[in-house]
């Protein structure tokens, strides 16, 4: 019997799929919302609460080494909560939080390991990103070639001391006249004037200045000049890829730290530290180094036209030049000042934005890694 092809009907059937994955129903139980490694199980939700509460607990006592052991040990940076879930949002935050255990930081390899650790993960992309410009540019800068670069002559990159500027030299006729003035009217203020004269003294010999500088820095367009320098030795510590301990801005903190000056950026080049305990040093380390020294002076003569702070900055570098072999001259201190300076003032013009988001954020007392997070973001938006 022939079966004719117009009198039987077939549904087709298509061959299957070869290249497709199988599909499966999603089951009802709650351990698929869970984000599973291959071959690995997922860690209980309580033991992750526990762990970052520890770790939050690490970062309000400033200890870098637990904070750092912990988010080393996190394969996937992420955060659980209570059924088991990553919820994003806060595993970056609680990354940044790392940088704001440093300043209490003895070992400042550990801070080296916490910058790159977030480097790896991708929070900080700019961060060292300006290390080879000291091999770029000539290396022979006069005051003619500062100048042209710049449009400043040396002189306005030369931190102002007492009784040399006129500043100060108007200050002390003012003073001078007011006494003058006192005593034709019958007050006496010499007695007074005495003590005065004797606490700043003390305050200058044995706190090195740090109460008088206190009460300055309540003045606000002193306070913002100190800002705008150490934000200078910050980001160009930061694009330069030298870890930064913290920012000092109080001066009484900053004495019991040992810090010279009214206020200090720690920071530390751990190449430059290497080759010092090998007893040598490399033109590109010591290059560094003199560009993050010489980048608050840079900075105060790139906002103000002229710089005023800075003589410890200029003090530490004689320091470091006389203890090369051979040491320097005093005509290569002097140029390599000039180079060093000139170094930090292009790098500050190039990220201007970025280096007033930095004074911005000193000024609202943001944390370390608030700061370097709004560095971050205005680098970003220059793009």
């Amino acid at each position: 019997m022939a079966l004719c092809a117009s009198s039987l009907h077939l549904k087709a059937i298509p061959p299957p799929n070869l290249f497709s994955p199988p599909t499966f129903s999603r089951p009802s139980s709650r351990a698929s919302y869970l984000r599973l490694e291959r071959g690995k199980a997922a860690p209980p939700a309580s033991r992750a609460l526990r762990e970052w509460r520890e770790y939050e607990e690490a970062v309000k006592r400033k200890d870098l080494a637990s904070a750092l052991r912990f988010l080393k040990s996190q394969s996937v940076p992420g955060d659980f909560d209570e059924v088991g879930m990553y919820p994003y949002g806060k595993s970056e935050e609680r990354n940044w939080e790392v940088l704001d255990t440093c300043l209490s930081a003895d070992d400042m390899k550990l801070v080296t390991s916490a910058y790159a650790l977030l480097k790896d993960r991708g929070f900080l992309p700019n961060f060292g990103k300006f290390r080879s410009i000291v091999l770029e540019g000539p290396r022979e800068v006069t005051p003619t070639v500062l100048k042209s670069s710049t449009g400043l002559e040396v002189t306005r990159f030369s931190p102002k001391k007492w009784g040399l500027d006129r500043t100060s030299s108007a200050l002390l006729v003012a003073f001078l006249g007011g006494v003058s003035v006192l005593l034709s009217q019958g007050i006496d203020i010499r007695p007074n004037l005495a003590v005065i004269l004797g606490l700043a003294f003390v305050d200058s010999v044995f706190l090195g200045g740090s109460c008088l500088a206190q009460i300055s820095s309540y003045w606000p367009p002193y306070r913002r000049r100190i800002l705008v320098h150490e934000a200078g030795h910050l980001l160009t510590a930061y694009l330069m890829g030298c870890p930064i301990r913290g920012v000092i801005l109080d001066p009484i903190v900053a004495m019991q730290m040992g810090i010279q000056g009214q206020a200090g950026t720690q920071f530390w080049d751990d190449k430059m530290d290497k080759e010092l305990a090998e007893g040598r040093l490399s033109g590109t380390a010591f290059d560094r180094y003199s560009m993050v020294l010489f980048a608050g002076i840079a900075a105060e003569a790139l906002i103000y036209g002229d710089a005023e702070g800075g003589e410890n900055d200029e003090n530490m570098f004689r320091s470091l030049c006389v203890l090369l072999e051979p040491p320097l001259s005093v005509s290569q201190m002097s140029n390599q000042a000039r180079w060093a300076v000139l170094q930090s003032y292009n790098l500050l013009k190039w990220h201007k934005q970025a280096h007033r988001a930095a004074v911005n954020a000193l000024d609202s007392g943001y944390s370390l890694s608030m700061v370097i997070r709004q560095i971050e973001e205005a680098m970003s938006s220059q793009k």
